[in-house]
């Protein structure tokens, strides 16, 4: 098991934040999470712009597809074409079951696309398929690469 994971949540409501937060608790990975509420940010943190310019590169992205500012949509295209952010893993994370979303968050360099479980107790079934998977299974790329 990794140990301190860093995630970067990209998600503009408060509950589903919150729930996130509480689902991880629960979770036997560490996790270092930080939370931006707009696309708009969530290319500023990764690109290590101002306001954030110490931000630790992540090793997961969970990342909603409905944001203020640049949809989640754009976020993922904008990682996915930039050589120095397109190893982070994306994980889309969101209450959309659209065939027309999934095909075109694959068509896009999606990692996983996941639809957001209603009840707090399926939540966390998915975070913790989440652990088992990226965090155990997988072997996720250097975190030390530095960001732009």
């Amino acid at each position: 098991m990794k140990e301190d994971v860093k995630i970067l949540l990209v998600e503009d409501d408060a509950g589903d934040v919150e729930l996130t937060r509480k689902a991880l608790k629960t979770a036997k990975m560490s996790v270092n999470l930080n939370v931006v509420q707009d696309g708009d940010a969530a290319l500023k943190y990764l690109k290590r712009q101002d306001p954030y310019p110490d931000a630790a590169r992540p090793d997961l992205v969970l990342l909603d597809l409905n944001l203020p500012k640049k949809d989640g949509r754009e976020v993922l295209r904008v990682i996915k074409s930039d050589p120095a952010l397109k190893s982070i893993p994306v994980i889309i994370l969101t209450t959309s079951e659209s065939n027309i979303d999934v095909a075109k968050c694959y068509d896009l360099g999606t990692n996983c696309y996941l639809v957001k479980p209603l009840g707090f107790e399926d939540f966390i079934k998915v975070v913790h398929e989440i652990d088992d998977f990226w965090f155990s299974l997988v072997k996720l790329p250097p975190s030390g690469k530095e960001m732009p």
